[in-house]
């Protein structure tokens, strides 16, 4: 009889293959570990900012954080396989939540044996095959945290399932676009106000929040949905050849273009309005950071700057994406620098202790779209 123990300490997660009989601590040493994930470098390599951001976390909202990641990664790996024909992958998204409850290693290993080889990734190589491992560690977090995991990683699936059903999936094919705002609104609620949801309910489990509940659950997913249209705006040209276009149609329409159109870089003059409209949206969203991070207890300042972190790259981000005008060239990549980064965590101290100054601040990047 065989048993597998996962530890999680320090970002790193240990599984670990012993018998039954030797269940000692020198045993454990003893026997094979079976594999060593460290979501550290998995999260560095895959999120730069996200990873940055969780190096703040309390601890007792790291495991929780982490897990959740390591599903909506997986989950997004499936989406992405080149592997797979596009009906293939929707199976697997629609499948994975289930497989979270269910757990069958059986059909883990086929999911597996399937996507794996696809990734350059080698840390998500190593997870690709390893997904009851982590579901195991998924069962040692608390029901209450499971339960708003899988809140999210539901949504971010049906996200992807959106991708796989709504964009071509063959490389080369003319782009599509979405239909309306409401549709490109829901995909941001999805893929961003949902994690934002997901992060709210951690921290209002976690600390004393004064805010009615519900309005503070808000205020996280209009955050979480200015993160993600920035994600859309920043990516567009890398998205539009692989068919991808979230821009409504009805926008394109009254800017007289067509998504196919989105493919030439001379027409980002024309693309401007839409770039416009929803950089403004964005904005509207990304100001409810400001009552949100009132919130926050000064008790916990790496809370408070894994929050402010995100929020004002974000803006900073916005106003690059603002400042391009030639935002559909794929040769302009649309990226702040380290030196932003790194300064932004610079001067944190100083605004983490006050409600004011991060105000203050966040206004700040706010007005230069007005001036």
């Amino acid at each position: 009889m065989r048993r597998i123990i996962i530890r999680f300490q320090h970002h790193h997660i240990y599984i670990m293959l012993f018998s039954e009989k030797n269940v000692n601590r020198r045993s454990r040493r003893k026997f094979a570990i079976l594999i060593y994930m460290d979501t550290e470098i998995l999260l560095k390599h895959t999120s730069r900012s996200l990873y940055l951001s969780v190096q703040a976390l309390p601890r007792a909202m790291r495991p929780a954080f982490s897990v959740a990641y390591l599903l909506c990664r997986y989950a997004d790996t499936i989406a992405d396989t080149h592997l797979l024909p596009a009906e293939r992958r929707l199976y697997w998204i629609e499948r994975f939540p289930g497989m979270i409850h269910s757990q069958n290693p059986q059909e883990a290993a086929q999911l597996a044996q399937e996507i794996s080889g696809g990734s350059e990734n080698p840390y998500e190589e190593q997870l690709i095959k390893h997904l009851i491992p982590c579901l195991n560690w998924f069962n040692q977090i608390s029901a209450p945290q499971q339960t708003i995991i899988m809140e999210v990683v539901q949504a971010v699936c049906e996200g992807m399932r959106m991708d796989l059903s709504t964009f071509p999936t063959r490389e080369g094919s003319a782009p599509a676009a979405l239909k309306t705002p409401d549709e490109l609104e829901h995909y941001c609620r999805l893929m961003g106000g949902m994690p934002g949801l997901f992060w709210s309910k951690l921290i209002y489990h976690t600390q004393r929040v004064a805010m009615p509940e519900e309005q503070f659950y808000e205020l996280g997913q209009h955050v979480g949905d200015a993160l993600q249209i920035v994600n859309i705006l920043r990516d567009l040209p890398k998205d539009l050849p692989m068919g991808r276009c979230y821009f409504p149609q009805t926008d394109l329409e009254q800017a007289g273009l067509t998504p196919g159109e989105l493919l030439n870089p001379s027409n980002s003059a024309r693309f401007e309005p839409v770039k416009r409209k929803w950089i403004s949206w964005g904005l509207t969203r990304l100001a409810s950071a400001k009552p949100y991070f009132r919130e926050l207890s000064r008790l916990h300042p790496g809370q408070r700057a894994a929050v402010a972190w995100p929020v004002l790259w974000t803006a900073d981000t916005l106003y690059k994406v603002y400042e391009e005008k030639e935002l559909l060239n794929p040769q302009k990549r649309v990226k702040i620098s380290r030196n932003v980064i790194y300064s932004t965590m610079l001067l944190s101290p100083l605004v983490l202790v006050s409600n004011t100054a991060f105000c203050a601040w966040l206004d700040h990047k706010i007005n230069r779209f007005s001036r």
